[in-house]
């Protein structure tokens, strides 16, 4: 038999497999696990909206109030395996493709990469959470100042991070466009969804997906701003972020209307480990 046709054949053989049933139910699983942390990150944010501000609104604060609850540890290494999966998912589009048209471009392989990579950490640190090691217990906004700090302190320190900076703020505009516009729309099973549950879909995915972006570019712009005043401590985490929201002339409702999206955000993320196509 021809090599070629032999590699060919491994190769489509080797994508099917990674498209197969254990790929598809990571990916499942992540998304179930990443809709969990923003409902949790969403209502913990509108406690502080309606003045209970005890716990923090981000991944810390969310794995802690799982942790008080009923069957909390073992619910948190289900959370992190979710998460785990996740990743296993990302890496599988970066190496075979993800779906759609122009799935295999580099461009796309990249993006999964870094959403790759940003998975392995996410899940590294609800293990260790979940272990009692502390992994996943400081809050967002010790871990922006301090990974700040160091930056800062490297040769173009301010350079590296208001370019890191303004890439998060692009990455939360690309996030909320691609919202407002629901280019979502194109990987869902539109055909196996009821009309009810895709008018909500496309709710929870736009609302969810705008409130998302509006955190990441935010998060990016204190970033920048951390960088040109040469001040670490100017730079903020999600929860300190959240709370900024508060702090504007519109007051607590902002962040109220921020928080019902991070919650919107997790119900659309429960969609999509339904309807999405993997």
């Amino acid at each position: 038999m021809d090599t070629s046709v032999t590699a060919r054949t491994g190769g489509l053989r080797a994508r099917r497999a990674a498209r197969g049933s254990v790929t598809e139910g990571a990916a499942r699983a992540g998304l179930t696990a990443r809709g969990v942390i923003y409902l949790l990150v969403g209502v913990l944010a509108l406690r502080i909206a309606f003045g209970d501000g005890s716990r923090q609104a981000d991944r810390s604060g969310a794995l802690a109030e799982i942790a008080e609850g009923p069957f909390g540890r073992v619910l948190l290494w289900a959370l992190g395996a979710g998460l785990a999966g996740m990743a296993v998912w990302r890496l599988s589009e970066a190496v075979f493709g993800s779906i759609g048209p122009d799935g295999h471009k580099p461009r796309k392989r990249l993006l999964a990469v870094v959403r790759c990579v940003f998975y392995v950490f996410v899940a590294y640190s609800v293990l260790a959470f979940a272990a009692g090691s502390g992994g996943g217990s400081r809050s967002s906004d010790e871990q922006s100042k301090d990974v700040t700090a160091r930056a800062l302190h490297l040769p173009a320190g301010q350079w590296l991070v208001g370019v890191a900076g303004a890439g998060i703020v692009v990455a939360g505009v690309w996030i909320g466009a691609q919202a407002l516009r629901r280019t979502f729309r194109d990987k869902l099973k539109l055909g196996e969804m009821p009309s009810r549950v895709r008018r909500a879909v496309d709710v929870a995915g736009v609302a969810g997906g705008a409130a998302r972006g509006l955190v990441f570019a935010a998060v990016g712009a204190f970033a920048v701003r951390a960088a040109v005043a040469y001040r670490p401590e100017k730079a903020k985490g999600v929860d300190d972020t959240l709370r900024s929201f508060a702090g504007t002339p519109a007051g607590p409702w902002l962040l109220a209307l921020v928080a019902a999206g991070l919650v919107l955000f997790g119900v659309f993320s429960f969609a999509l480990a339904r309807w999405r196509r993997v």
